[in-house]
């Protein structure tokens, strides 16, 4: 027989706050266009993006997240001193060590939470939520701190006419905590590493340090580039279509419920397009409320999904106690769906 004394947690675990924050600077088409061959039409018919935020040099990745998890904290009516953990998914934090989310633990004010980062691209929250619903259940945590946040600003090319126009900057956060009832339902998860060409960094930072840099790509003018996020834009989008719908439907089962007993649908903010085809694919009836806030933030990888999350509750298109499919997907390839009660 064990001697370990069983965990004991809370019966279930539900989203109880969201908070997001997007940079001042707005940035429209016509300054993606300064350096690629495009229109505003083009870009506007590929990805359904019109402006985007980028970030300054104040708004780090640890000072919107903090902005973005103070909302977040607020909305769920507790204490930064009730947080138990806190998960970060970024992939654009550019120090090794230590992880953003120990500084972002300490100037919250939690009472010495477990912080830590994970890498898991446009997948990153729902990796987050998962692991915060597993911390809650369990015991190890009565709340735990969520947040997706990039700097995708930083990891862009501007002179690649593929990906120039993609990416944001921003940060969203919720709070998980206990419930009496099932409101996070189980997650459909995975990974396709045979496929992790397809979206990628541009060059291994070993590679720029230690490496021959004859052979690594230049600007316009000759100087090595720094690092970006590239990918194959046709074999992403085919993908993110015919695979990541298996994936949402395999949720909606795995919940034990139908499209027609939804009321929302937030996807990762990739693109317009593979969005409506998901909808289109789903069967998604008409009275589902779809989120498509990629139009006016960009693809932010791990925060998109809880800043729509916060959009759609801030707006009233979406409210507490709605039944939310959501799902992330992107480099790795990793994916993470899963169905939930929005707070």
């Amino acid at each position: 027989m064990s001697k370990i004394k069983p965990s004991k947690g809370a019966p279930y675990a539900r989203i109880l706050g969201v908070g997001g924050y997007r940079p001042t600077r707005v940035v429209p088409n016509e300054v993606i266009l300064e350096k690629i061959d495009s229109s505003d039409e083009w870009i506007r018919s590929r990805s359904g993006i019109e402006t985007r935020h980028w970030a300054g040099p104040e708004e780090t990745v640890a000072a919107m997240s903090i902005e973005a998890a103070g909302k977040a904290i607020a909305d769920a009516g507790i204490s930064a001193e009730q947080i138990g953990a806190v998960v970060v998914s970024t992939v654009s934090h550019f120090s090794q060590t230590p992880a953003v989310a120990t500084e972002i633990a300490d100037k919250l004010g939690t009472d010495k939470a477990a912080a830590f980062d994970i890498s898991a691209g446009c997948a990153g929250f729902g990796y987050g939520l998962t692991l915060a619903k597993g911390m809650v259940v369990e015991g190890s945590a009565e709340y735990v701190l969520v947040i997706g946040v990039e700097r995708l600003s930083d990891l862009t090319d501007l002179e690649d006419r593929a990906t120039a126009f993609l990416f944001g900057d921003g940060a969203g956060a919720v709070v998980v905590g206990p419930s009496k009832e099932p409101a996070i339902g189980p997650t459909v998860w995975g990974s396709e590493g045979d496929k992790s060409e397809t979206i990628k960094q541009t060059v291994p930072w070993d590679q720029l340090h230690f490496g021959d840099r004859s052979g690594l790509p230049v600007d316009s003018e000759g100087n090595v580039k720094f690092p970006a996020i590239t990918q194959e834009g046709q074999a992403v989008f085919r993908w993110a279509v015919f695979e990541m719908a298996k994936v949402a439907q395999q949720a909606l089962e795995a919940a034990g419920i139908s499209a027609d007993d939804l009321d929302v649908f937030i996807p990762h903010q990739a693109n317009v397009r593979i969005i409506d085809s998901m909808v289109k694919t789903l069967k998604l009836p008409e009275h589902v409320t779809v989120a498509r806030d990629v139009r006016t933030t960009g693809n932010t990888s791990a925060a998109s999904i809880p800043l729509a999350m916060e959009r759609l509750l801030a707006t009233g298109e979406a409210k507490s106690g709605d039944t939310a499919l959501v799902i992330g997907f992107g480099a790795g390839l990793v994916y993470a769906a899963t169905v939930v009660t929005l707070p």
